[in-house]
């Protein structure tokens, strides 16, 4: 297991620095940043001013340069580089953007799994009656809902109900209060009523997928050798449900989990940008915005570390669901 884990992180390096390569030539096609930052100046900096700027940033070489100094950086200095805005600093900004990404995405993830689990079983089990008909038409609308159109929609229907009730039960702006309540616990709770209508937006999206995913997987096992010996066995229904089926029916769940999770980083930016987050959303749309290339890479580095332990963490679940896998 230690040497399969090993493998894997041998093998992501190598596509990690590959799409930071792409990532940093594409951004280095657009716009030059120091021209953006010095737009609408009247008069106009001295041409020093832009040289010394470019310098900073590291503009004043070739491409190749300055994709290997940003690289030697990275690995020998764990530096993301300097950002466009000389009072930033993209690690510490970038870190403490992350825990408030990281809380939206990760507890969506758990709310989207277990409903989908349980809507999916359920469906599979019940096929053909009202309660799968009903699941597979919300699953299907929820599909095809955007996610901006969900937020937005949840967004608007709270400022409603807390307008109605004269009072605000739903808070629709940002990841906490801007003066934090007195207590840990009040804190902690205002946290939570922060992180609601978010995640209900990011958790639906995921959860319309992975439903749909887990009812096919489980009608498979269901319908399979020896789920029928299991019943012929004289098993009771909730033993072969639970012990047998749904055991097996959630490897081709963990593959689909493992698949989205960078679509659900593509959603939690949407999510941030309606709810006015200050999360890595809202870091990569300034930092696009403002031609901000060392900004982006530390983005995407950071994002693409979590989409492959995310992926490993599923691979390493294959072996807890089903014995028979084993990795040598």
């Amino acid at each position: 297991m230690v040497a399969y884990v090993i493998r894997r992180l041998l093998a992501a390096i190598p596509i990690l620095i590959a799409s930071t390569f792409i990532v940093f030539w594409l951004v280095s096609l657009t716009a030059d940043p120091v021209e953006e930052e010095f737009a609408g100046r009247n008069p106009r900096p001295p041409q020093q001013t832009f040289d010394l700027e470019r310098h900073r940033l590291g503009l004043d070489h070739g491409f190749f340069a300055q994709y290997l100094t940003w690289l030697k950086n990275l690995v020998l200095h764990g530096s993301f580089g300097q950002a466009v805005n000389a009072a930033t600093d993209i690690n510490s900004e970038l870190f403490r953007r992350l825990e408030v990404t990281a809380r939206l995405i990760l507890v969506a993830m758990a709310v989207a799994l277990v409903l989908a689990v349980i809507t999916g079983v359920l469906s599979a089990y019940r096929q053909y009656s009202r309660f799968d008909y009903t699941a597979t038409f919300f699953g299907f609308l929820f599909l095809a809902m955007p996610t901006f159109w969900i937020a937005q929609l949840l967004k608007t229907g709270a400022i409603g109900f807390n307008g109605a009730l004269g009072t605000r039960i739903f808070f629709t702006l940002g990841e906490k209060s801007d003066i934090p309540p007195v207590g840990w616990w009040n804190q902690f709770l205002d946290i939570i009523g922060h992180m609601i209508l978010p995640t209900i937006s990011l958790a639906l999206i995921t959860y319309a997928a992975w439903s749909r995913f887990q009812r096919a997987a489980m009608l498979e096992v269901l319908n399979s050798d020896y789920i029928r010996l299991a019943r012929a066995k004289g098993l009771k229904p909730r033993q072969v449900m639970i012990k047998h089926a749904m055991r097996t029916a959630l490897i081709p769940m963990t593959t689909a989990s493992a698949l989205t999770i960078a679509t659900i980083f593509g959603g939690a930016i949407i999510t941030e940008t309606v709810f006015q987050w200050q999360g890595m959303g809202k870091f990569l749309v300034t930092s696009v915005l403002t031609h901000d290339r060392n900004a982006t890479m530390g983005w995407l580095i950071v994002a693409g570390t979590f989409v492959i332990v995310g992926n490993l963490v599923a691979d390493l679940l294959y072996a807890v669901l089903d014995p028979r896998i084993r990795y040598a």
